[in-house]
């Protein structure tokens, strides 16, 4: 364990919070079930056919092996690496049981991906005692849930939390005491901290903000001219004492999207609209899952150094996958000149609960009926027997290529969708 001075460790918090990171998740989750890769080289990569690098075990990162780098790259590092095929479903299994097991330390969690959590323990402390004892119980925690090894940060808000969570990996427990968090974090370089990107990092350079501890030298107002109250937390969270509170509840998306990457280099006009329609039914099951409609869609395809875009709207919300295709397809028919693809992506721009609007002046109800009543027995009918167990015909070619699970993966509400 990493303390600061501990004089003053065990008094009262006023403030406390910890941050949970399950250390290389999936490749420790695929380690865990199978005992003869442990201790070995593990990378996972997007079925068997993909070739980048989700992400890897920590025996694999000692070679130099890194998310994103190209398989081929990788074995000319780790000639011994093992390739594994993502199993989304299977950590989402294991993500879900990780965050319900933090349920028992407290009910203040915010999921913040996958595989990371903030918990705010500050009404903990009467009940377990001070926050170090906590963050312990939570590491024990997490580990008898899961037979998984996870990083541990606390400190007296997210940002300084979420920092020392990093610091001692894998399975390390670092406390940083609020009242020490400024001196701590003043030699950090700021892009360190989660949420400052190269944009904001290169805006603080132009003002002489390299490092945390140069942020008192810049008056607030400089950033909340610029970026507004993030700009103001920003300024906070390089002194240690990042004002935001935990978010609890996954608020209504904003967009749904889904998008394949391809073969490369396909031109077969055939296989292009297999792949459309494949992702418009992807975005339209998402939709009825969540009781939602759109009537606002992106579509795009990745040629080899740009995109081809659209933007196309429907005169009424769908959920239906063959009205999202028709409204789509004229992204190939007209925009699209024989050009190689690589990437396919479709996206619900403003989905929004179901039945918000009605469509007044629209004569096609009871064919929206019966589409509604099919794609509700085919939802069912997939819910039990696996993802287009039913689907149209043209899907019978469809992608061999696995779903993915983002980052972004929460086990409640709109985001928990592969």
């Amino acid at each position: 364990m990493n303390k600061d001075s501990p004089d003053m460790s065990h008094k009262h918090w006023q403030r406390a919070i910890i941050l949970v990171d399950m250390n290389a998740f999936f490749a420790s989750i695929e380690q865990l079930y199978r005992p003869a890769w442990r201790g070995r080289p593990v990378a996972i990569t997007n079925g068997r056919q993909g070739t980048c690098i989700i992400t890897s075990s920590y025996e694999a990162r000692a070679c130099g092996i890194y998310t994103g780098m190209r398989l081929p790259e990788a074995r000319r590092l780790c000639p011994q690496l093992i390739q594994c095929p993502a199993n989304p479903a299977l950590y989402a299994q294991v993500s879900t049981t990780v965050m319900q097991s933090l349920e028992a330390i407290t009910p203040d969690i915010e999921i913040f991906s996958v595989d990371e959590a903030f918990l705010d323990v500050t009404r903990c402390q009467r009940l377990w005692g001070h926050p170090e004892k906590i963050a312990q119980m939570t590491m024990n925690t997490v580990h008898r849930a899961t037979r998984l090894p996870c990083s541990v940060g606390l400190s007296g808000d997210k940002t300084t939390a979420k920092f020392a969570a990093k610091l001692q990996k894998p399975n390390g427990l670092t406390v940083i005491y609020p009242w020490q968090a400024r001196e701590r974090l003043r030699h950090v370089p700021v892009t360190e901290l989660c949420g400052i990107g190269r944009r904001i990092g290169t805006f603080l350079a132009a003002h002489g903000v390299h490092f945390c501890g140069d942020m008192e030298k810049l008056p607030i107002s400089v950033l909340a001219r610029r970026f507004g109250d993030s700009g103001r937390r920003i300024w906070h969270m390089c002194q240690g004492s990042d004002p935001e509170p935990l978010h609890q509840h996954v608020s209504a998306p904003k967009s749904i999207g889904h998008g394949k990457i391809m073969p490369p280099n396909t031109r077969d006009l055939r296989l292009l609209n297999t792949y459309l329609q494949h992702m418009c039914e992807k975005v339209a099951r998402r939709l009825r899952r969540h009781e939602l409609e759109a009537s606002r869609f992106y579509a795009a395809l990745r040629l080899a150094d740009s995109w081809l875009k659209g933007k196309y709207h429907s005169p009424c919300a769908t959920d239906d996958g063959r009205q999202i295709m028709a409204l789509c397809q004229p992204l190939l028919h007209d925009q699209w000149q024989g050009q190689g693809v690589f990437q396919i992506q479709i996206t619900a721009l403003d989905p929004r609960p179901r039945g918000l609007q009605a469509d007044l002046f629209l004569n096609d109800e009871p064919q929206r009926q019966k589409r509604a009543l099919i794609n509700e027995t085919m939802d069912r009918i997939n819910s039990r027997y696996g993802e287009f167990t039913l689907a149209p015909a043209p899907l019978l070619q469809r992608s061999s290529m696995p779903n993915v699970i983002a980052p972004a993966w929460k086990p409640y509400g709109h985001r928990q969708t592969l």
